[in-house]
């Protein structure tokens, strides 16, 4: 796959992955400080990895929800879990992965990453 079609297809996935956590999380954004920092994301992590052959866009999603519980790291996750419910993943798989993470990230971490989902869920409308 050359540069420019892996750019293409990276950007096919963005415009699937549009949600509410994501609109609110770059409008958070400052215009005027690391400015670069969505070029790098996009042209490092969706260009060169999600658009690579060998897993499809589901199993990556399900690979990152549990790196990013074991990480802690809530912001990115409130984007990812609506970004693995459109590569097909269900809100029931969600919470089997974060109960999976209580044995192999620590309790803090999947409770941490179960406040993330209830608040990407609720901006989403698919809980209450």
């Amino acid at each position: 796959m050359t540069d420019e079609e892996r750019t293409q297809a990276a950007q096919a996935l963005f415009a699937k992955w549009t949600s509410k956590a994501m609109t609110e999380l770059q409008a958070t954004q400052s215009p005027s400080f690391a400015t670069e920092m969505g070029k790098l994301a996009f042209d490092n992590v969706f260009a060169k990895l999600w658009v690579r052959p060998g897993l499809d866009v589901r199993s990556r999603s399900l690979v990152t929800l549990g790196i990013l519980i074991a990480l802690r790291a809530t912001d990115e996750l409130e984007v990812h879990f609506p970004i693995a419910l459109a590569n097909g993943c269900t809100i029931q798989e969600i919470e089997e992965i974060i109960y999976q993470a209580t044995a192999y990230a620590g309790f803090p971490a999947a409770n941490a990453a179960r406040a993330a989902a209830t608040r990407s869920f609720r901006m989403q409308g698919l809980i209450d």
